[in-house]
């Protein structure tokens, strides 16, 4: 099998690592390809994969073909190697607001292709995508999702729902990483060093992730678990509550969810 990789930034060599670490592709059946020579060449001599120079011959006899490039760049790149496509080659698709018909738009009637919504976690094998799927057999998608899940957890849906799950969990770790920020912040001015602090504020994050799904109780019930009858957690939670914590995480998600449905417009 021949998978290609159009760019070889950060999302696309998190996918890579993933892929070839969890050996359901291996490295030396992947080709990539970028813009930017020196990336593609430092690329491929960390993962030991193929670097080529044009994008036309990445693609050439591939299986898949991930497109890892910015949205807005996104048009241009596809259309540059529709016609060096093979009949049987499927188009994965990680750009953010490029919307299905889009990309159908571009590819062109019959063609196989997934939409998809990875998020940074997938660098450490812990993030989650979510996959849309366009003409693609039962075969076709189970395979798209066991190359999904060596980067963390897959859930397939609709194109609404993928952009509804963007989001959460595509824009969700900059606001992870401000709360763990701020955290280890509080810390320092404790008296706890930086080093230490940060130690403490990110493994609280994760373990509370760990907890909250490998118990499968819901957050209500464990927040209530840590706040004893007049102690220092439940004061800690009205403090939160007080700056307006909550509503603060709801605005963040639904101000990404109105800026998505503008650049799926083309604003």
């Amino acid at each position: 099998m021949k998978l290609a990789v159009i760019g070889s930034g950060n999302m696309g060599k998190a996918l890579i690592n993933g892929f070839t670490g969890g050996g359901v592709v291996n490295a030396s059946d992947i080709y990539v390809y970028d813009v930017i020579s020196e990336a593609a060449k430092a690329c491929a001599e960390h993962y030991n994969v193929n670097c080529v120079s044009s994008a036309q011959e990445a693609v050439k006899d591939a299986d898949y073909v991930l497109m890892a490039v910015k949205p807005v760049h996104f048009d241009n790149a596809l259309a540059d190697i529709k016609d060096s496509l093979s009949d049987k080659a499927i188009v994965l698709s990680i750009a953010a607001a490029v919307t299905t018909s889009r990309i159908g738009n571009i590819l062109g009637a019959g063609r196989k292709f997934v939409r998809i919504m990875p998020n940074t976690p997938a660098q450490v094998g812990a993030g989650v995508s979510a996959v849309c799927p366009v003409g693609l057999n039962e075969d076709e998608t189970a395979f798209v999702e066991t190359l999904l899940k060596t980067c963390g957890e897959v859930i397939l849906c609709d194109e609404k729902t993928l952009d509804a799950i963007g989001c959460v969990s595509g824009t969700g770790p900059a606001y992870v990483m401000l709360f763990i920020e701020a955290m280890a912040d509080a810390a320092v001015s404790l008296g706890i060093k930086r080093a230490d602090a940060l130690k403490i504020a990110a493994g609280t994050v994760m373990g509370s992730g760990k907890l909250c799904l490998d118990t499968g109780l819901h957050p209500g019930v464990l927040k209530d678990q840590v706040c004893s009858p007049g102690g220092t957690t439940i004061e800690g939670v009205i403090a939160l509550e007080e700056n307006g914590f909550r509503n603060a995480v709801i605005k963040s998600v639904t101000a990404a969810a109105e800026k998505t449905a503008k650049m799926a417009a083309g604003k």
